[in-house]
């Protein structure tokens, strides 16, 4: 796989603000430190994101439900709105949605893998028509790479279409289920549980729209549709993402989103995979967004180096995903080699696959299992596992509101793993043996780029 390499130096003492052509609302400012706070301790379960007299109090540590997608087992719908139900009884009462997200990140590295020119060999295939059988002996079909390698033909005999080797499958536009598991899951807790619990149970949702042209119509229909799913009167938070910033519309959709927000569409408004640069102009035109969800883990801590400064200076907080590595950061793949067949627990999920990605990007499965032992230590001494260990690091960290833990609703839980973040102190010992090993590892900020990079740069 290709990377670009970049050279960031950004320190708060040099910040300025990012000049740009881009359109501006009216009225635009410059922002303010403070503008947007998040109250509540380190220590604390529980902590409100602000935005002017925008406020939405979560759970720090949140239900992430990518894993309702289908890639990680079938998912039951009334076994998962049970989990739903446990989950939030026992104080993990905040949800995060990510149905409207389908997979880039695969296509840089698939246009950059060299593939040699293949043939089908002729084969005998026996078909059923009617009550008889025919042999049918295929012909040749061929697959001939084009110079840029980026195209190819495929041809049987006279017949050919030349098409580009990396498809976009529109199978994962379809929407992930985990807005209607939500939509029923909130109707038992209004059914069954009293008003001061409901008050505390928070959903947050996700729109990943098209590059199209960023209506106030196109924007109000869309979120209608989760809110329909999600069956609330009003979103408790819409993370926002866009996948070109070569195309200004996203300001235009923000504005569209901030109406909803006053017309009570929506609590807070919030971004997802947004780089420091863009954040900025986001600010500078006024769109009172309270958080940013990026990805953030003891591998990965990109966004200490850059984003976590710019949200010091205005008070937008970062929620996290990715904080455990899809279940590697877990006793699980502790002294395991997977170079070896068989040795190592299967990567059988998309999560698993991505961050194993990550983890070859900085520094390889020696280095990880280093990383591994030192968790271990940490986790015995304090009597919890690695995966609590590597949450509560992150939630540690500056600027970080809350961390996302996957859920697998009804095929397995980790309430107690979550509950005992709270409870967990890490000493200076610990911090210090963490980054002993964390410091060998290379910079993904140059590797990759800023927060978000990974599914916008080939």
């Amino acid at each position: 796989m290709a990377v670009t390499v970049h050279h960031v130096c950004f320190h708060l003492t040099s910040f300025h603000p990012v000049r740009t052509r881009l359109p501006t609302r009216p009225n635009s400012r410059k922002f303010h430190a403070k503008s947007v706070r998040c109250d509540g301790s380190i220590e604390t379960q529980r902590v409100t994101v602000k935005n002017g007299n925008d406020s939405l109090e979560i759970c720090r540590v949140l239900n992430g439900m990518w894993q309702t997608s289908g890639g990680w087992g079938r998912i039951d719908r009334d076994d998962a709105v049970e989990a739903m139900l446990r989950y939030a009884d026992a104080g993990l009462s905040t949800f995060d949605m990510a149905d409207h997200y389908f997979f880039h990140w695969e296509m840089a590295e698939l246009l950059n893998c060299s593939f040699s020119q293949f043939k089908f060999n002729p084969i005998e295939i026996e078909t059923k028509r009617g009550t008889q059988v025919q042999k049918l002996s295929s012909r040749p079909i061929q697959c001939v790479l084009t110079e840029d390698s980026r195209t190819v033909v495929v041809m049987n005999g006279k017949d050919s279409l030349d098409i580009c080797r990396v498809v976009n499958g529109m199978w994962q536009t379809s929407d992930g289920p985990a807005e209607d598991l939500y939509g029923i899951f909130i109707n038992r807790v209004r059914r069954e549980r009293p008003p001061e619990f409901l008050e505390k149970v928070k959903g947050l949702t996700k729109w990943v729209p098209p590059p199209v042209k960023m209506t106030s119509n196109y924007v109000r229909e869309s979120i209608n549709v989760s809110r329909k799913r999600m069956d609330v009167a009003a979103l408790d938070m819409l993370q926002f993402h866009w996948w070109d910033y070569s195309n200004p519309g996203y300001l235009d959709a923000l504005k569209h989103l901030t109406d909803l927000k006053e017309e009570g569409k929506i609590k807070t408004v919030a971004l997802t995979n947004f780089d420091t640069e863009r954040l900025q102009i986001i600010l500078e035109n006024e769109i009172p967004v309270v958080s940013n969800q990026v990805q953030h883990s003891i591998v990965d801590m990109r966004p200490q180096q850059k984003m976590a400064e710019l949200c010091q200076l205005t008070g937008v907080k970062l929620i996290t995903y990715g904080t455990v590595m899809g279940g590697l950061l877990s006793e699980k793949f502790l002294d395991t080699n997977i170079a070896i067949p068989f040795s190592a627990p299967p990567l059988n999920t998309p999560s698993l696959q991505k961050y194993k990605r990550m983890v070859d990007a900085w520094g390889g499965w020696g280095l990880f299992q280093t990383l591994l032992q030192t968790l271990k230590t940490i986790a015995t001494k304090h009597g919890v596992s690695i995966p609590t260990v590597a949450v509560k690091y992150i939630l540690d960290q500056p600027a970080v509101a809350g961390s996302m833990v996957g859920v697998r609703l009804g095929l397995s839980e980790h309430i107690n793993d979550c509950n005992a973040v709270f409870s967990l102190v890490l000493d200076e010992d610990d911090v210090n043996s963490i980054q002993e090993v964390t410091k060998k590892g290379k910079d993904l900020l140059r590797v990759i780029g800023d927060c978000g990079d990974e599914y916008r740069r080939a």
